[in-house]
């Protein structure tokens, strides 16, 4: 029966009877429209009601899931009362339906039943999850060892960061190789060019840079290069770590994908600064530069080279920081509803 636009419904079920009573325009104009059907068989007391601008939709559920003969206990169908072919079952379509799932069901399990399980696949998770709790670890400690010193000795403890945290930094960023490879054998989903750029850029700020020339070792800028860095890492390897087992920790995943956007800019101009720092220091050393005579019959100056470097240093910012903003988006933009 419809009623356009019905106005405050009452509809309830009682004692397997359900009762209708509305107001709107229908076929007897403007008016109070009500019936009752009494079901053949027990129902579930609570209905379901959509109401639209043409029409209310009512949903009642049996209470056990078989066939009726009929709709209704009495056996006359009320004049009101249509059945709706556009949603019409009968029981032996209901079959066919059912078996047609039951098939899907079977050929899904034998098409996952031909792919082969990885046999190493619980000793793979086992080492990512060690290796990313022992690179949480690392940093960890930098992170703390440097804090404490912050508050206990000032601006004093900007002079001897490397001497101080340097055997952990090297250790941490050496490990970090092990990333490349990961994602070179397949191990992460991590595309392999952000990682490289990142891994390399800070090696070499750390090893060639800072590692060789002992002028370096004591500016302030290696405390920040250190600190900028640790704290990346603090959200990213939990958050690695934490997938591996499947577990989503919903702060950590906004931290992990958002606490980069200053610290990552920042770590890369501590970079910067530290480079160009640098360059007076191999110009007047001459350290790593080629002159002449040499096979190559070539005059390389280092400080060139570093010039050269810090343009691609901040082509390598801008590349890891929009791969880093498209994990953002997936992982924290809106989700897309798929149309039905």
């Amino acid at each position: 029966m419809h009623v356009l636009p019905p106005q405050n419904p009452d509809i309830t079920i009682t004692d397997n009877v359900l009762h209708f009573r509305a107001q709107g325009h229908g076929a007897k104009g403007d008016n109070i429209y009500e019936f009752e059907i009494e079901f053949l068989e027990p129902v579930e007391p609570k209905p379901v009601c959509r109401m639209t601008q043409r029409q209310l939709n009512i949903t009642v559920q049996k209470k056990e899931s078989n066939w009726w003969e009929r709709l209704t206990k009495q056996e006359k169908r009320p004049l009101f009362l249509a059945p709706d072919f556009d949603r019409w079952l009968d029981e032996s379509d209901a079959e066919m339906e059912l078996k047609e799932k039951e098939e899907e069901k079977i050929n899904k399990m034998k098409i996952e039943s031909r792919v082969p399980k990885d046999p190493f696949r619980h000793l793979k998770k086992g080492y990512l999850i060690m290796y990313n709790l022992v690179q949480f670890l690392g940093f960890s400690w930098i992170f703390v060892n440097m804090t404490v010193r912050l508050f206990i000795l000032g601006k004093d403890s900007f002079y001897d960061t490397f001497h101080t945290i340097s055997d952990m930094m090297y250790f941490c960023q050496t490990l970090a190789l092990m990333e490349i490879m990961n994602s070179l054998i397949g191990l992460v989903r991590s595309p392999l060019i952000p990682s490289v750029v990142q891994i390399f850029g800070r090696n070499f700020v750390l090893f060639v840079i800072l590692g060789t020339l002992e002028e370096m070792q004591s500016k302030p800028v290696v405390f920040f290069i250190f600190y900028f860095w640790s704290i990346i890492e603090l959200f990213r390897y939990p958050y690695y770590m934490l997938s591996c087992i499947g577990i989503e920790w919903k702060p950590l995943t906004w931290l992990r994908y958002t606490a980069w956007i200053p610290l990552y800019p920042l770590g890369g101009l501590a970079e910067a600064v530290c480079i160009v720092q640098s360059i007076p220091i191999f110009s007047e050393t001459g350290k790593f530069s080629l002159g002449l005579p040499n096979p190559l019959n070539v005059t390389i100056q280092f400080p060139f080279v570093l010039q050269i470097y810090l343009i691609a240093l901040f082509l390598g910012v801008f590349v890891n920081f929009r791969h880093l903003y498209k994990q953002r988006k997936q992982h924290l933009g809106p989700k897309k509803r798929k149309m039905k």
